[in-house]
Parts: C-alpha cells; sequence; structure tokens
C-alpha cells in the first residue's frame, strides 16, 4: 500500500521543506520550530495521485492526514447513494474524527489531482495533541463543524 502511495518526484523529501509547510498551515502556525521538526520526523510523507483513496469508509483508522498540497474530496456511501462532504485543501488535518473517536473511518477521502501529505500515526497524533492543547481547540471546532455538516447531510439524505 505504501508503493501506491509515494510517486517519485512529488515527496517532500528533506526534513526543513517538510517543517515549513507544516509551518504555513493556520493549526501549526503557534508550534514551535523544535516540535514541527518532531512532527515530521514522527510523520511518513505521503503523495496519492488523482483518484486515488487516502482511506476507505469503514477502514480501521490508523493515521491521520495533513494536506501539504492538493485537493481531497470526502465522501460517505449511504444506501440512498454517496454524499459529498466536500473538497478539503492544503491547509488541513484529514481522517483525525475516527482516531479520536476510535472508530472506523466514516467517509473514503480521494484525491484531486496530486496530492502531497504527510501521515501522522495515531501515537504521533495524540502524543501532539497532549504537547500543544492550544492547536486542540481548533481542530475540535473543525471536527465539530465537520459532524454537524455531516448530520445535516445525513439527515437530508434519508428524509
Amino acid at each position: 500500500m505504501i508503493n501506491r502511495r509515494h510517486r517519485e518526484g512529488r515527496l517532500i523529501a528533506s526534513l526543513t521543506a517538510q517543517v515549513e509547510a507544516l509551518r504555513r498551515l493556520p493549526l501549526f502556525k503557534d508550534v514551535e520550530t523544535a516540535q514541527l521538526k518532531l512532527l515530521a520526523f514522527t510523520s511518513e510523507p505521503a503523495c496519492f495521485r488523482d483518484g486515488d483513496a487516502l482511506f476507505r469508509q469503514d477502514e480501521a483508522s490508523d493515521a491521520a492526514y495533513v494536506i501539504l498540497e492538493g485537493r481531497v474530496d470526502m465522501v460517505i456511501d449511504t444506501q440512498s447513494g454517496p454524499i459529498d462532504l466536500g473538497t478539503f485543501t492544503g491547509s488541513g488535518i484529514i481522517g483525525e474524527v475516527s482516531i479520536l473517536c476510535d472508530r472506523p473511518r466514516m467517509a473514503t477521502a480521494f484525491a484531486v489531482g496530486d496530492v502531497s501529505t504527510l501521515r501522522i500515526g495515531r501515537d504521533a497524533f495524540f502524543r501532539l495533541m497532549e504537547e500543544f492543547p492550544r492547536i486542540a481547540l481548533p481542530m475540535l471546532r473543525d471536527v465539530a463543524r465537520r459532524l454537524e455538516f455531516m448530520t445535516l447531510e445525513l439527515s437530508r439524505a434519508k428524509g
């Protein structure tokens, strides 16, 4: 599976480049450089081509993804058909909801064009949240907003 994620020439090769990419994200703007280096070091660069799934609905959740470049569509499969949860761009994190809730993936994430990410494993994600509670609140607000949207969309699909 890792080979499918990586494409030559698209990986952000240096730790310095990864730290700078993380620093540009609003979520990590107040995190110290040393901590960003640790996050980048403990994360796995992962790149995807158009249409590749970063993860699939109902899979076990083992990581969150920081989108460094590109766009990712999130889709929920329902009995009434697929529900589009929107497009996420190189300014955020996806997949964290399932880690926080210790549940299987609630949606499938598809690359739209070329996508470059840092894959943060479950343990590193929780360590980050413990060490930097300042990022927890904005992240949880974003999660709550997305869950509210998802609930409305699922209600509409049922109705």
